[in-house]
């Protein structure tokens, strides 16, 4: 069949089945899926091995640890100082002290007491050194002061020793007999201690599950090959492995799977060896997409759901056999996460002998009005400051927070590293208003605040400050939220610094324009902004800026790629285009690098952007403004040390010269 005969087929087969409404046949609630999931999974830890203690870093105790021996295994000095007894000591003091003669002996730690501590007589004691026959308490040798008669060598006190004092009786800490751990505890470097100081050399625990990890689809490349167009590399293989051994799994990496039945059954049948099998991508059942129909073979009982009421994770697929977990997550990096760590993480806890994982929540207000689809629980990755309220200035962070929504999508592979939590929008609703109180639940770790807290205009010349701020130990959380979301969480205090760059369209005065009661503006640096086109595009190339918008404007084939609304450089557009709305107007990139990417790939043919974005990408450029990239401040948290350090580092001749090699103007 000739090739574009077989696009045809695929393309046909494609509409037909689409056209069925063959997508998923029943899409049920996230409860529902997870209780169906779990009626049919031996949940049960994975069996046990020996492990030495240098290989028992955060595994698990598959039985008690009981001692079989004293700790400390006999009573010994915790300082230095001499061996005596008690009732030598009666009645010392500073006009009477007591003299005791000093037996020929020096009990370091390590060394068995030969001589007894007689009557009137006392012995030299090491910290860690054996109480010797005789002794029933230790003097600090401050205490004490040594004396040489003609009859020997003395030592004299001015005070009282009691039984026992300065003395670690044995099994004072640990008994012979005593369980000193328990089944199922997580052994860190303090248990380790433990085992250590009874003497073991190895210890039981649970084995880890191993858990096979498979990659799907043509357009998979692993790192490190070279890429080629239309391909992606495989982010969710790396991430699934590192996920699972935190988990305390043992991650098995099966690789990449092409889109090809028999290769892909013969993967999942290496994957079934494990005691559980993760696949990424192919869940849906549209063209090209295998996995499920691979999985789908599978008994006992095999596939129990497929299609999930979530956003993201919709395509989420689940299944079991012979009670182990079988699950193909979606193959964008959001879904697949935000899937694995709902449903198939507490599996593995579970596999690997570990307690369920405490979820903690936090209250928020959402700053940003968030729309939702209906019908689906949707889960909303966040970044979360606080606003301004007690403790503001001093940068412990007000008694409020507000959770800004990372809008990356579920194909972000970004989301949850740059997320603190996440909120829950409920099936019903079709948007949650700004101001809202919401509940966050954190990934996994508890709420630092940062010490600088950046929102606003997006800029890889910033790059250069903050990377000298952080690279003197200072964290900072940045947001990219465009600059009027900048300017406006500067007034409700919820950031130190919100770049910007706003032009009044009137004027042409650029940020001051903005500045309400209570905000400062710090002078930041200038960029050229301009169109961006393809090298040798005779609409472009040799003309000025206003001379190629005003030839391009009215062709239908000419696509412009448009900034967000809200964005400095979306108000520049706007004004150089006046009333025309040329063709891409309304599709909107978030980032002078989407812009300028998506004219390279030849999505579209022209765009706004920073020159230094048209030089990264080799794109022609036309200049049309120098911009103010400036830096607003709210008043009150002026004084804070890292807004003092912010404002600092601009002025670093070393941070200009970075920001001149950029092609930015200081």
């Amino acid at each position: 069949m000739h090739s574009s005969d077989r696009s045809r087929e695929d393309i046909r087969r494609f509409v037909a089945q689409a056209a069925r409404q063959d997508q998923f046949l029943e899409v049920v609630s996230g409860e529902e899926a997870r209780a169906r999931f779990h009626r049919h999974l031996d949940l049960s830890p994975r069996g046990e091995e020996r492990v030495p203690l240098s290989a028992a870093l955060g595994r698990v105790l598959s039985a008690d640890v009981t001692a079989d021996v004293d700790v400390p295994g006999f009573d010994r000095s915790v300082v230095d100082g001499f061996a005596v007894r008690a009732a030598d000591t009666v009645g010392a003091a500073e006009d009477r002290p007591v003299a005791l003669r000093l037996n020929d002996e020096v009990l370091a730690a390590g060394h068995a007491p030969e001589l007894t501590v007689e009557p009137g007589t006392a012995t030299v004691i090491a910290t860690g050194g054996m109480l010797p026959r005789g002794a029933d308490a230790v003097v600090m040798v401050e205490t004490t002061e040594a004396v040489e008669r003609p009859d020997g060598l003395f030592v004299t006190l001015t005070r009282p020793a009691t039984p026992g004092a300065f003395v670690a009786a044995a099994g004072s800490d640990i008994g012979r007999g005593e369980v000193v751990l328990r089944k199922g505890q997580l052994l860190t470097s303090r248990e380790i201690g433990v085992i250590a100081a009874i003497g073991l050399g190895e210890v039981a625990v649970v084995r880890r599950p191993r858990v096979a990890i498979l990659s799907t689809g043509d357009e998979i490349v692993a790192p490190g090959q070279p890429i080629r167009t239309g391909a992606v590399y495989d982010s969710n293989g790396a991430i699934l492995a590192a996920a699972v051994a935190e988990l305390g799994g043992e991650p098995v990496p099966l690789g990449i799977a092409p889109d090809e039945d028999e290769a892909l059954e013969r993967l999942v049948a290496r994957g079934l060896d494990c005691d559980a099998l993760l696949l990424s991508g192919g869940t849906s059942k549209g063209a090209g997409d295998r996995s499920h129909r691979i999985v789908a073979q599978l008994s006992d009982p095999g596939i129990v759901a497929h299609g999930v009421a979530l956003k993201p994770g919709k395509p989420l697929c689940l299944a079991v056999t012979g009670g182990k977990p079988v699950v193909i997550l979606p193959g964008f990096p959001t879904s697949a996460m935000f899937t694995f760590h709902s449903f198939v993480a507490p599996v593995i806890r579970a596999l690997a002998g570990l307690p369920p994982a405490l979820a903690e929540e936090v209250p928020a207000i959402l700053p940003v009005r968030l729309g939702s689809e209906r019908g689906r629980t949707e889960y909303v990755m966040v970044s979360l400051v606080h606003s301004a309220g007690a403790g503001a200035n001093e940068g412990a962070g007000g008694s409020e927070l507000a959770a800004y929504p990372l809008s990356k999508g579920s194909g972000a592979v970004t989301a949850f590293s740059h997320a603190d939590g996440f909120l829950a929008i409920d099936a019903q609703a079709e948007a949650v208003e700004a101001g809202t109180p919401v509940s966050v639940q954190l990934l996994g770790r508890s709420l630092t605040p940062a010490d600088l807290i950046v929102v606003g205009s997006q800029c890889i010349g910033l790059n250069a400050v903050l990377g000298r701020l952080i690279g003197d130990g200072m964290t900072v959380k940045a947001l990219n939220v465009g600059s009027m979301g900048g300017l406006a969480a500067a007034r409700r205090g919820e950031c130190d610094i919100a770049p910007v760059h706003l032009m009044d369209p009137a004027t042409g005065t650029y940020n001051t324009p903005f500045l309400a009661p209570g905000l400062d503006l710090v002078t930041g640096y200038r960029r050229m902004q301009g169109i961006v086109f393809r090298r040798g595009d005779p609409r472009f190339e040799g003309r000025t800026a206003q001379e190629a918008v005003a030839a391009v404007a009215g062709l239908a084939d000419c696509i412009l790629i448009n900034r967000n609304a809200g964005s400095g450089t979306r108000i520049l557009t706007d004004r150089l285009l006046g009333p025309a709305r040329p063709t891409g107007y309304w599709t909107q990139a978030k980032s002078h690098n989407a812009v300028a990417v998506a004219v390279a790939q030849n999505r579209a043919d022209w765009g706004v952007a920073i020159e230094t974005a048209a030089t990264l990408y080799g794109l022609g450029f036309l200049p049309l403004q120098e911009e103010h990239y400036d830096f607003v401040v709210p008043a009150a948290r002026r004084d804070r040390p890292a807004v003092r350090r912010f404002v600092e580092a601009l002025e670093m001749p070393e941070v200009a010269e970075a920001l001149c090699a950029m092609g930015f103007i200081k």
